[in-house]
């Protein structure tokens, strides 16, 4: 892990380079879906604790980002933004029973670090400080839109789990204990993965009813 990088939780002074890091981070992201300055001042007024910042000598290099809800498994699909209620959390439920990731981000010019790891680590830091039944999240399939045409959505997500195709996102994140347990439609308005998810789920090992 780098030496030089730390992760630190949500300050209203980190917003404007946050809106800054989206842009960077997710270029084929519609305007619509991208998270602004406005968007994390509330983040910081809201749940401080349970978002997180990857600085590297200062500078605002990544972000983990989420909020607690009562997720239904039985009714799954949701867009994106409405989940996250137009990008501003106000569905943060201290008593949820759920952290639900709606970002992890890392500037492109500090990829392949570890800083991702980091961030997913702090993530279940806070879930088993909190003692939550786990993570829930979108997880999208950037890699997808090389192969649409060829494969159907749910026959590439199924070589994706299998280990036949690697997919940048959602490979990355079965590697940090996350399962995939089905497919939502219309998520976000992103070409590259033709606006499908992945719903993804980590449960906390260590929870207790």
């Amino acid at each position: 892990m780098p030496t030089n990088i730390i992760i630190t939780t949500l300050k209203p002074e980190y917003a404007a380079a946050l809106e800054q890091l989206q842009r960077a981070s997710f270029p084929t992201l519609a305007e619509s879906e991208l998270m602004l300055e406005r968007h994390f001042l509330k983040h910081a007024e809201l749940f401080p604790e349970g978002n997180f910042v990857a600085l590297c000598d200062a500078k605002v290099v990544g972000l983990g980002s989420g909020f607690l809800t009562n997720f239904d498994f039985d009714h799954p699909d949701h867009t994106f933004i409405d989940i996250i209620a137009g990008g501003y959390y106000t569905n943060h439920d201290p008593d949820g029973d759920w952290y639900y990731g709606a970002d992890i981000s890392v500037h492109p010019d500090y990829r392949k670090r570890g800083i991702g790891s980091m961030l997913y680590t702090a993530r279940k830091g806070i879930v088993k400080q909190l003692n939550k039944k786990g993570i829930v999240a979108g997880g999208l399939i950037p890699d997808f839109a090389k192969h649409k045409g060829k494969l159907t959505v749910q026959a590439y997500v199924d070589k994706v789990v299998a280990g036949e195709l690697h997919d940048s996102t959602l490979s990355f994140q079965m590697r940090r204990g996350f399962e995939v347990r089905g497919l939502l439609e219309n998520y976000i308005a992103d070409e590259a993965s033709d606006n499908w998810s992945t719903l993804i789920v980590w449960d906390n090992p260590d929870y207790e009813a």
